[in-house]
């Protein structure tokens, strides 16, 4: 072996590279080099002889990930990867089946169906069975057939209790068999068809398992129970897997993946070998500290500890602003800060946990002229959501906008077709019209959607901006169509519902910052900001990106915004079972990506659904302790006033906050103000949003950050201030 392979590693670097074939779980913390270790373990077994490079198989979850793998190996060793089974789970079992196509019953030449594709098959299938689509909506159908297959289930295995789901069950079965029809199949189905050919082949499955002594995994917390399945069929009794992973940074349950897989490998495998990867080598001690501190409120978890060779570094900087426009100008003046003082733009990263939380902090980067990316996702006025109220506000203001119209004439699906659209277009160009006057001398449905821009255009004639916002989201179906949405599908829909409230935001806030507070002056600003300051791959640009997006990176600063509860940890925590753990671990990986300098900022108030929305201070906030902590802004006593300005809020807001770091002092005589902090010994901590009545007849509406919105009697409320 060449010595060169394991220098420079550390000794629980060296320990995990250098482990007899036994299986084993590599609990790799964040920025403890997993990458290297198992990129190491690879070329360690190949330079000593344990196993040839044809003997090893590597999963990872991106193709990106496969490929740097396969480039550290081509520089540590001189040997052809070309020929090694390194890839994501559909990668290996796309080649798996392409080997064994027969068996497998597939024709040589089978397709992939990508997501679209698949959504198209089920729409025609559903078609030719006579199923209702507004009953049973396409995308729905879809999520219920890629989630049974994630779990490993055919149709005649899923439950069906009711005429509803039974049905759901006989489109599965067809779907499938047209499927086989057609010699195609969708991604979840590459797994399942892999792991029954292997199940069911004991020939074969015995082949792989004496090929694949070694089984090496990346990000197992990320599996789920169907990936776990097929690698436990291709471990067998006597193979060695070795899993790198890292429970405190499992944060895709939505997508299916089980942490407790982690557990179950332990039991499976009667693992000896834990091997914990603390030394960080990305962050200063503080950020560790805080990290640490965090996670470890979390249940059931494997147990490790960060730690690094430098010292403490820079506490971490606590911002809390009276609203989240205020918050959103102290970032940008940081950050032209840090600028001058050396630090580059994509050396920062801006960290959300809702993507409805980027508009704010892109409206404050456009008018400050500051370049930005968001990274793995879209910018604000580019969303789907945000797209198609745009596009019902522009065929409103002008009917002759095509593009506008060929956009929305069937979304929601109203059920104009393809066939529909293209005589509406036939029409238009035989008569040299636009589409709408085409539109408008079509019978049936689409004359119900001319009729549907007729009512909207007649109810807003009046209304000022935001009010137009909120009826077109309300009568155009757009709201209710998300809201519908189910399985796989909800939590993205949840999204879109909440960029839909801040586009009214949006407005609110466009009206109170400009003289022309009309709709084509709104219209204008939304093209304006969405064409500029999203910097090319070369320049020099600040990173926007929710915290799912940002695992796996690290930046020199970070900046995580909207630490309220509610926001984050997101509302929706409450009522899943570990949800709050999640969310720790959410929390977990965004402090874990800062090298140098980490803000945590807060806003007191928040724009919701055109209104101010008062917020209270993250329970996170809490765990973390106070000595890490630099708060720029004094903390805020139970009588201080704050204020915000008039542009700011629909009046002129005078809210008494308290700090949310404080305890509960008894205030019996107390005076219940809008913005109040206040504790209930049933319903715990919360903020004061309204108010009826006076003395001890009146009634107070607390919105409690466990217990959600509710009414008290004053007399009885029992409140005291925090």
């Amino acid at each position: 072996m060449n010595p060169s392979l394991i220098s420079g590693l550390n000794s629980e670097q060296r320990a995990a590279v250098e482990l007899p074939a036994q299986s084993a779980l590599i609990l790799a913390g964040a920025g403890s080099g997993k990458t290297r270790v198992l990129t190491t373990r690879i070329a360690y077994l190949i330079s000593t002889d344990a196993v040839s490079p044809h003997g090893i198989l590597a999963v990872t979850f991106t193709n990106k990930a496969a490929k740097e793998m396969v480039t550290r190996l081509s520089s540590m060793l001189p040997i052809n990867t070309r020929g090694m089974w390194i890839g994501t789970f559909h990668g290996l079992c796309n080649r798996m089946l392409r080997a064994h196509y027969r068996e497998a019953n597939l024709p040589q030449t089978f397709q992939i169906l990508d997501s679209g594709d698949q959504l198209s098959a089920i729409k025609r299938l559903m078609k030719a069975m006579n199923v209702d689509d507004e009953k049973y909506p396409p995308r729905e159908m879809q999520n219920f057939i890629s989630g049974s297959k994630e779990q490993g289930l055919r149709a005649h295995e899923v439950e069906a209790y009711d005429p509803y789901t039974r049905r759901k069950v006989e489109v599965f079965a067809e779907y499938d068999a047209q499927c086989q029809r057609e010699g195609v199949v969708d991604f979840s189905e590459l797994l399942l068809r892999c792991y029954e050919l292997l199940s069911r082949n004991q020939q074969l499955r015995e082949h792989y398992q004496e090929r694949f002594k070694h089984i090496l995994v990346d990000e197992f917390q990320d599996t789920n129970p169907l990936q776990y399945r097929w690698l436990k069929l291709l471990a067998g009794r006597n193979n060695a897997l070795f899993a790198v992973g890292d429970d405190d940074q499992s944060i895709y349950a939505f997508r299916g993946a089980n942490v407790g897989n982690m557990q179950e490998l332990l039991r499976d495998f009667h693992v000896e070998n834990v091997i914990k990867l603390e030394q960080n080598y990305r962050s200063h001690g503080n950020i560790l500290d805080a990290a640490n501190a965090l996670i470890s409120n979390n249940r059931n978890r494997l147990g490790k500890n960060l730690w690094t060779s430098e010292k403490g570094g820079e506490q971490l900087r606590v911002y809390e602003a009276a609203t989240d426009v205020d918050e959103a100008r102290f970032i940008v003046d940081e950050i032209q800060q840090l600028n001058l003082e050396g630090v580059k733009l994509t050396e920062i990263a801006l960290l959300y946990r809702s993507n409805a939380q980027s508009r704010v902090l892109e409206h404050a980067l456009v008018s400050a002229g500051l370049s930005y990316r968001v990274y793995g996702g879209l910018r604000f006025f580019e969303r789907q959501e945000i797209k198609h109220t745009l596009a019902y506000l522009r065929l409103m203001e002008n009917t002759d906008d095509d593009n506008a119209l060929l956009r929305i004439i069937n979304f929601p699906t109203r059920g104009i077709g393809a066939r529909g659209i293209e005589q509406l277009q036939e029409s238009a160009k035989i008569n040299n019209t636009t589409l709408w006057d085409a539109a408008a001398r079509a019978g049936g449905k689409v004359t119900s959607f001319v009729g549907l821009i007729e009512s909207l255009r007649s109810a807003t004639k009046e209304l000022p901006l935001p009010e137009i916002m909120e009826h077109v989201l309300q009568h155009s179906g757009l709201v209710d169509h998300y809201k519908n949405e189910t399985g796989a599908k909800k939590r993205e829909a949840e999204e879109r519902l909440e960029n839909l409230n801040e586009l009214i935001n949006s407005a609110t806030l466009f009206v109170h910052e400009n003289e022309d507070d009309s709709l084509t002056a709104f219209l204008t600003h939304a093209s304006l900001e969405s064409g500029e300051h999203q910097a090319g791959d070369s320049e020099d640009a600040l990173h926007l990106m929710t915290v799912h997006a940002a695992k796996g990176l690290e930046f020199h600063t970070v900046f995580i915004t909207g630490l309220e509860e509610g926001l984050f940890p997101h509302q929706n925590s409450q009522n899943v079972d570990g949800g709050m753990d999640e969310e720790r671990r959410l929390m977990y990986v965004a402090i874990t990506r800062a090298r140098r300098r980490l803000y945590l900022t807060i806003a007191q108030s928040r724009m919701l659904h055109g209104q101010t929305s008062y917020s209270i201070a993250s329970s996170f906030l809490r765990e973390l302790p106070e000595a890490l902590l630099h708060w720029l802004t004094p903390r805020i006593s139970a009588r201080k006033t704050f204020e915000t300005s008039s542009h700011e809020t629909n009046s002129y807001v005078k809210a008494f906050a308290a700090s949310p770091i404080t305890k509960p002092q008894s205030a019996p005589d107390a005076i219940w103000r809008i913005g109040q902090h206040v504790f209930h010994q049933k319903f715990g901590e919360g903020v004061v949003t309204d108010s009826e009545g006076g003395g001890n007849d009146g009634r107070v509406q607390v919105n409690f950050k466990r217990a959600g919105s509710k009414w008290l009697v004053i007399e009885y409320a029992k409140l005291t201030t925090i």
